[in-house]
C-alpha cells in the first residue's frame, strides 16, 4: 500500500530467494525545542520563523538485501538507527522515503511483553498476547503447555502478572514469542533475556533456528560474540547509514574497534602529561589496527629530552574489556642517554594473546623508575585482536590471558 509522501512496505514475489529488501530508506523525527505558552506566543514564534522543533535524521538512505534462510546481524552504537529500522521492518513505522519489501510472514520480537496486562494472571496474559500475535484460542490451547514449560513458570501461571518479577515477565513473553513460527524473525537484543540458565535455553533455540534454512533471522545486538556465533553476514550502521555490509568477522571487529576508540576518546585527559624535561611525546601504531595471531603489533614512540638525564620507556598492552594488562614491558636494558630526540620502536607477536580490545599505554621514566611523562588514554592507539585458529584448537574460547615481553629498538 502506498501512502502519500511516505515510503512503501509491500510483499515480494513468493518465488524470489530474497526474504527482505530495503531500498533507499529515510526516516526522521521532529524533536520539540520550544513550547508556546499561549496563542500570542505561538503567533509570535510563527512570524519569527521559530518552528518549535528540530528535525532529527535517523535513517539516511539505508539499502540492503537479506536472502531466505540467512541469519543477519545488525549492529551499531545506541542512536545509530537500528531500532527505528526494525520498527519499519515490523510495520510499526513508515519511512518518509524508500521502500521495504517482505517475502514471508514476519514476526517481530522487538519489545517483549507489549500488550501484557499486569492485572491479569499469567495464564490470561498468554491468551491475550497470543491473540495479539494472531493466534486463535484453539491454537493457544495447543501450545499453552509448551509455552509454560519453556518459561519454567508452571506454579506461577494463576498469579497476577504484577506479582511476577521482571525476569519472569520477560521469560513468559519470550516463550510466547518463539511459538509464533513465522518465516522471518526480527530480534532486538532478545538473547539477553532472563538468568544464565534461561539464556542457555535461548541459545539452544537459536542454534536450532540457525540450522533451519526455512527461517530467516534479523538480529540486532551489541554482543559481538552472538554476531560471530550465529550470523551468516552482518551490517554495521553508524549515524543512520550503512558503514559495512559484509562478513560477521569484519563487522564485529570494526564495531569493537569503534567502541574501544570511542571509550578512550571519552576519557578526560587528552594531552600527554609531561615534566619540563620531556617534550613532544608521541605514540604511533605502525601495524594493522585489526591484527590476527599471525601478525605482529608494532608501535613507534618519539619524544625530546631537554635535560642531561637518562630515560627509558614503560609500555603495556591493556585489555579494555577484561581490564587487565596483557603485556607489561620496558626498555630499561636500552637506556636513552642525555638530551636530544629519542625514537623507540616496540614489536611483539600476539600469538599467545586471546581475542582482545587493546589499548597501548606508554610512559617515559627516569633511570630510577620515576615517571617523567605518560601518554593519555584518550590519544593512545587501540587495536582489536581476533584469533582465526579456533577450528584447530580443542576449545572455542580462551579464558586464560597469557603474558609475554616484546622487543624494543632504541634509536637516538
Amino acid at each position: 500500500m502506498r501512502q502519500k509522501n511516505l515510503g512503501t512496505r509491500k510483499e515480494i514475489d513468493s518465488k524470489s530467494n530474497i526474504a527482505i529488501e530495503v531500498s533507499n530508506l529515510y526516516k526522521s523525527f521532529k524533536l520539540p525545542t520550544e513550547k508556546a505558552s499561549g496563542l500570542k506566543q505561538a503567533l509570535f514564534n510563527f512570524f519569527r520563523g521559530v518552528k518549535g522543533y528540530k528535525k532529527q535524521e535517523v535513517l539516511k538512505g539505508i539499502s540492503f538485501k537479506v536472502k531466505k534462510g540467512e541469519f543477519v546481524g545488525i549492529v551499531g552504537r545506541n542512536g545509530s538507527g537500528k531500532s527505528t529500522l526494525l520498527k519499519i521492518l515490523a510495520g510499526t513505522y513508515y519511512p518518509e522515503k524508500g521502500e521495504v519489501t517482505i517475502n514471508g510472514n514476519l514476526i517481530p520480537f522487538i519489545e517483549l511483553g507489549v500488550g501484557f496486562n499486569p492485572e491479569l494472571t499469567g495464564r490470561e496474559n498468554v491468551y491475550l498476547n497470543g491473540a495479539l500475535l494472531g493466534f486463535s484460542h484453539k491454537e493457544i490451547d495447543e501450545m499453552y503447555d509448551d509455552i509454560v514449560e519453556f518459561a519454567e513458570l508452571k506454579e506461577f501461571m494463576d498469579q497476577k502478572l504484577k506479582n511476577f518479577s521482571s525476569g519472569m515477565q520477560v521469560r513468559l513473553a519470550f516463550s510466547i514469542a518463539i511459538k509464533a513460527q513465522g518465516d522471518i524473525l526480527v530480534l532486538d537484543e532478545v538473547l539477553a533475556v532472563g538468568d544464565e540458565a534461561f539464556q542457555d535455553k535461548c541459545n539452544q533455540f537459536f542454534n536450532k533456528i540457525k540450522k533451519d534454512k526455512s527461517k530467516t533471522v534479523i538480529l540486532v545486538t551489541h554482543a559481538m560474540e552472538n554476531v560471530r556465533q550465529y550470523c551468516d553476514h552482518a551490517i554495521l550502521i553508524r549515524d543512520g547509514v550503512i558503514e559495512i555490509d559484509g562478513s560477521p568477522k569484519d563487522v564485529a571487529n570494526s564495531y569493537s574497534l569503534e567502541n574501544s576508540e570511542r571509550y578512550i576518546e571519552d576519557q578526560k585527559d587528552n594531552q600527554p602529561k609531561t615534566s619540563e624535561f620531556i617534550k613532544n611525546l608521541n605514540v604511533k601504531l605502525l601495524s594493522a589496527k585489526k591484527p590476527t595471531q599471525n601478525d605482529s603489533i608494532k608501535i613507534e614512540i618519539t619524544y625530546d629530552v631537554t635535560k642531561n638525564i637518562n630515560t627509558y620507556l614503560g609500555l603495556s598492552l591493556w585489555d579494555i574489556k577484561r581490564n587487565q594488562s596483557l603485556i607489561n614491558s620496558n626498555s630499561k636494558s636500552q637506556i636513552c642517554k642525555g638530551k636530544g630526540h629519542k625514537k623507540i620502536t616496540f614489536e611483539t607477536s600476539p600469538s599467545t594473546i586471546n581475542d582482545s580490545n587493546i589499548r597501548v599505554n606508554v610512559s617515559v621514566r627516569e633511570k630510577d623508575g620515576s615517571i617523567l611523562a605518560y601518554y593519555p588514554d584518550s590519544k593512545s592507539p587501540t587495536v582489536v585482536l581476533r584469533r582465526t585458529d579456533y577450528e584447530n584448537m580443542d576449545h572455542k574460547t580462551i579464558d586464560a590471558v597469557l603474558f609475554q615481553r616484546g622487543k624494543f629498538d632504541v634509536k637516538e
